[in-house]
């Protein structure tokens, strides 16, 4: 694309000369003339008086520094990834069903489907128009995938599961397993039969082997525009509301409730039956065991004691700062007396 090219698209100012043609992207620190990069963070800013990309998007304030073509926006990252799609557009599959795939006659396949090798789609399976399935894959009806939406191979979807539109599913993905549950019955365990489904809305990203389990009795659901990294265990009766964003290897479980806009960093582990407020932040490795009412931002997790001494520790803990201001004063009061006796 020509860089007027990729304005207009974009809907951004250029800065530099429209005929320049871009071909693909890269780094601030290693861009040629036919690439572009973008500026977004201040700890890259020392690289842009040098760079030789085709151009940059980058903040307006930063214009006056960049010595190549630059596109300027608000919102630099977003801009470059929309960018990024343009140049580098993800492959369709063809339509058509693989010779070694399985089809059952009782599915019902819109315009435009693609079906890989060795994948196989069950009876009650409604595929929308344009539904790429990938090799190795298993869809089991009843079940239905929007219009747009795409399964990375060896994609399981067990029966009860809606799938919206425009949704990428990465390789390993299991949705509609069965959740966690069983009633203790003296030294056994009860199965306690997994009967609710999974409904996915439109524009979810799943990263690969993430589990969603089916619900109990009511479906487990995630809203539009989520997105999971790879390795999230979703638990049954979950719900994560729109557009939160989940780093890998985090856990809920089951019939906990996550706002919308949330960000839950990696490795959190999220106890079952807990509210999240929308809008909530979780950093790295925290453990939530209890309702976050408000949104802002939450860490923390105690090192593993006796549960007695744990609960005792735990709850010494949430009074710390206030204890510190309290030795504080009381070392300020001792001070004062010292200096006026």
């Amino acid at each position: 694309m020509t860089l007027g090219e990729l304005a207009e698209a974009l809907g951004l100012q250029l800065e530099g000369d429209p005929a320049r043609r871009i071909e693909s992207v890269a780094t601030i620190q290693s861009a040629g003339p036919g690439e572009l990069c973008f500026l977004a963070n201040d700890r890259y800013r020392q690289h842009l008086r040098s760079t030789r990309a085709g151009a940059v998007i980058l903040h307006a304030r930063d214009a006056a520094d960049c010595p190549v073509a630059a596109l300027l926006s608000d919102n630099p990252y977003a801009d470059y990834a929309r960018a990024a799609a343009l140049l580098h557009p993800a492959g369709k599959a063809e339509a058509g069903i693989s010779s070694s795939a399985s089809v059952d006659p009782g599915a019902t396949l819109g315009e435009g489907v693609h079906v890989g090798a060795g994948a196989v789609v069950g009876a009650g399976v409604e595929l929308a128009d344009g539904v790429e399935i990938g090799p190795g894959c298993v869809v089991a009806g009843p079940s239905r995938i929007g219009a747009g939406s795409r399964l990375r191979p060896r994609v399981v979807i067990e029966p009860g599961v809606t799938i919206g539109r425009d949704c990428l599913i990465h390789a390993g993905v299991v949705i509609g397993a069965d959740g966690f549950g069983f009633a203790p019955d003296g030294d056994d365990w009860v199965k306690v039969p997994q009967l609710g489904g999974v409904r996915i809305g439109d524009r979810v990203e799943l990263g690969a082997a993430t589990t969603v389990d089916r619900g109990a009795i009511e479906d487990t659901v995630i809203g539009d525009g989520v997105k999971l990294d790879n390795q999230v265990q979703v638990a049954h009766n979950v719900q994560i509301g729109a557009n939160t964003v989940i780093a890998g290897c985090t856990a809920i479980a089951g019939s906990s409730k996550i706002g919308r806009s949330c960000m839950i960093a990696g490795g959190v582990g999220i106890a079952g039956h807990l509210t999240i407020a929308d809008g909530a932040v979780v950093t790295a490795m925290t453990l939530v065991s209890r309702d976050i009412r408000e949104p802002g931002i939450y860490s923390g997790s105690l090192p593993m004691d006796d549960g007695a001494s744990w609960r005792k520790n735990s709850a010494r803990f949430r009074k710390l700062d206030d204890l510190a201001r309290r030795v504080a004063r009381l070392e300020r009061e001792l001070k004062d007396k010292g200096e006026k006796s």
